[in-house]
């Protein structure tokens, strides 16, 4: 009877040492439930967008809401995200590539524009570097888009050699080309052409036609004015010789009457 009783004794002893079955489904229940939700509320996405042709992974995470979508808008350089913020509120962090997608000013990191619905919204940047830059955004419940605006898209692409080069080019065309002509030519189209709008003898200056003092007279004129010479000068020679023959005339008479 004494045996008995020892062996009722131990087996009591070992049952008060087994866990509560009510106890580890309650802490069961707890650990599925707690992760479904936090399944549902965080987690990390990945969407591609097409830019130029050209395709690109957009990396987030949200908590408290969901993201249908993603577009680029080229005209406007944005990204347009289509949401659902179910909980009061919900945040989206998310992660561009600087060779997709970046906001700069004088070749240094600018702020990026965000739009949510139209309203400015609540956003830090949490981490940046030479590859990548990452926002955390606030949304507010209802929220149901956002537009994240930056300064270029592709940004591995750039046009700095070609601009300089143009801008060299252009420079060196100027110092070839004649600023300034001489008299009676005016600058057409780089080049020095005679100017037509005045007579010959005579240049355009001060919106008037005036003589030419540079300009060399022609043989037409030359022709004239040694005419002219020649005129006054076989004018001049029949006046002396007529005089000179008055004169003789005189002495004559006057010599005959002596005799």
């Amino acid at each position: 009877m004494s045996n008995y009783s020892g062996v009722e004794k131990t087996q009591s002893e070992k049952l008060g040492y087994l866990p509560n079955v009510n106890l580890l489904m309650k802490i069961l229940l707890g650990l599925i439930l707690f992760t479904i939700i936090s399944t549902a509320l965080v987690y990390a996405e990945t969407e591609s967008v097409i830019v130029d042709g050209n395709s690109y992974d957009v990396n987030y995470t949200v908590t408290g809401m969901t993201v249908s979508g993603i577009e680029a808008d080229t005209d406007f350089i944005s990204l347009i995200f289509t949401v659902d913020v179910t909980d009061s509120s919900g945040t989206l962090d998310v992660t561009f590539e600087r060779v997709f997608f970046d906001s700069i000013f004088n070749e240094a990191d600018d702020d990026f524009i965000i739009l949510i619905d139209g309203d400015e919204p609540t956003f830090t940047e949490t981490q940046t570097n030479s590859q990548s830059r990452t926002l955390s955004i606030e949304l507010p419940t209802g929220s149901e888009e956002v537009e994240i605006i930056g300064s270029s898209f592709n940004n591995s692409v750039t046009t700095t050699t070609d601009d300089s080069d143009s801008e060299d080019k252009a420079a060196a065309d100027t110092t070839t080309m004649p600023t300034q002509c001489g008299p009676g030519t005016v600058l057409k189209d780089g080049a020095c052409v005679l100017d037509e709008r005045c007579g010959p003898g005579t240049i355009f200056e001060d919106g008037v036609c005036v003589l030419d003092s540079t300009a060399t007279p022609t043989s037409g004129t030359s022709s004239k004015g040694m005419g002219k010479e020649l005129i006054i000068a076989l004018v001049a020679g029949i006046a002396i010789a007529g005089t000179i023959g008055v004169i003789l005339a005189i002495i004559s008479k006057v010599s005959k009457s002596s005799d």
